[in-house]
């Protein structure tokens, strides 16, 4: 601002009036360049001062989204892609899937969105922003199902920065396949597959990379992930290629190896099979003639190892699994048991037993007592024939020793299954932990997940 007085201003006019035309058009140039050059100073802090929206509305003013960043430069758009797993559950291994929430992170760079004019990152949440620019067109091959979040707004996120690199987070609860190996159930392991694969753009046009800086994983999950029925041991991130007739597509590939947790099952099903069977032994030290007892304890350890192994809640396969091995051989233990009594049994109160004398007399005085009661007149007079030979003694004796030979053999039977029987189950059992612990432990289902995203090839 300045400030003049009036005789200043006066003597100003004066010299105005004097001078000539071309001191008036030199001064007036000077005039006009002073003012032109304080504007030229002023649009840099105005271009600060400016709203980044509109600038952004300024560079979507002709852009095509229809069109990948470089198309026409001969080179692909490279989309790194980050994966973050919030939660992994419901494993259903009847239907072979699994549900993920899932935040998908790709990030790509579009020289058509950067200006100078941005001086940091704009974030955004605007779907019609997203509809307004390009974005990768990827999709999961082994998805079933698959929900935006909109709780309470759509769950995505749009960064955009000065030199046109593009942030895109989205928010997804998925449904996955994956193809289990169940032949070692309950004790597998799984390898559970998460495909993301270009849909419409080749390897060309789009490629998909897992992010490689030092500071962070290409697919993390979250650190209070808790699985009822598994345990998640490790997650690779994987690159692949789709090629087909129609061309080569770029796809990418998160592999989760899960353990089943084996508490569950131990107390449920190992455990009780374990002491059913042991129970069944308890026979072996019983009284041959406790048959009631006995045939009890039989039938009612067959039936409950039977309803032990219908009752187990496992998935129905058309082969054999470990759970299948384990309660078979749990019941042919029992089984074995009671037919060992049966063969006991019949052993004593047949082989055993003489014509015309009850099991447990095998003294001459009590076969005449038997004589002179009236019974079994067919055996009693056989007998009463061969006391008055001079050879009843010698085929009384011989009668005698064979029941003896017989008995102590059904005897000597229960007496060795006290010693087999636990000896032969705890060699199952030493077999089957090993085998499944220690010498199965490859991951079947590792190249199973490749065989999806044929399929998916296939329909293309």
């Amino acid at each position: 601002m300045f400030f003049c007085s009036y005789p200043l201003t006066e003597m100003a006019m004066r010299s105005f009036r004097q001078m000539t035309p071309f001191n008036l058009f030199i001064s007036l140039l000077f005039i006009f360049a002073s003012v032109e050059s304080g504007q030229n100073r002023t649009d840099p802090e105005r271009a600060r001062k400016e709203n980044p929206l509109k600038i952004l509305d300024k560079l979507l003013k002709g852009y095509d989204r229809r069109s990948t960043p470089h198309n026409g430069k001969g080179m692909a758009t490279v989309v790194i892609t980050e994966l973050y797993i919030a939660s992994l559950g419901s494993i259903n291994t009847d239907n072979m899937d699994y549900t993920t929430d899932t935040y998908l992170r790709q990030k790509w760079t579009d020289p058509r969105l950067a200006s100078e004019h941005l001086q940091e990152p704009l974030d955004l949440a605007d779907p019609k922003l997203v509809q307004a620019i390009w974005k990768p067109e990827v999709f999961f091959p082994n998805a079933k199902e698959g929900d935006f979040q909109f709780v309470t707004m759509p769950n995505l996120l749009i960064r955009i920065h000065p030199d046109g690199e593009i942030l895109y987070i989205l928010r997804l609860r998925l449904k996955f396949s994956c193809m289990m190996e169940l032949s070692r159930y309950p004790l597998d392991r799984q390898v559970c597959g998460m495909q993301i694969s270009s849909f419409s753009k080749t390897t060309r046009e789009l490629q998909l990379e897992w992010t490689k800086e030092k500071d962070k994983k290409a697919v993390s999950v979250a650190k209070d992930l808790r699985m009822p029925q598994f345990e998640l041991e490790m997650v690779k991130a994987k690159n692949c290629d789709n090629k087909i007739h129609m061309g080569n597509y770029s796809c990418l590939v998160a592999q989760f190896h899960l353990k089943r947790s084996i508490s569950f099952h131990l107390i449920q099903n190992y455990l009780p099979s374990i002491l059913i069977v042991a129970v069944s032994w308890v026979s072996f030290w019983m009284d041959i003639e406790s048959v009631p007892g006995r045939i009890s304890l039989g039938v009612i350890t067959l039936l409950a190892v039977s309803n032990q192994a219908s009752g187990t809640n496992v998935p129905q396969t058309s082969y054999v699994k470990a759970i299948d091995i384990w309660m078979g051989t749990c019941t042919a233990f029992v089984f074995a048991a009671l037919v060992e009594f049966t063969f006991v049994n019949y052993t004593w109160r047949t082989r055993g037993k003489l014509p015309g004398i009850p099991t447990g007399l095998e003294t001459q005085e009590n076969l005449m007592r038997i004589q002179t009661n009236g019974e079994n007149h067919q055996d009693k007079t056989l007998l009463s024939l061969e006391m008055g030979s001079p050879s009843c003694e010698n085929r009384t004796s011989r009668l005698l020793h064979r029941a003896h030979r017989w008995r102590c053999m059904a005897v000597g039977i229960d007496e060795l299954s006290r010693a087999i029987f636990p000896l032969g189950f705890a060699v199952f059992n030493l077999s089957y932990w090993l085998y499944y612990l220690a010498i199965v432990q490859e991951d079947p289902t590792e190249g199973l997940s490749m065989d999806i995203l044929d399929d998916v090839s296939v329909m293309k």
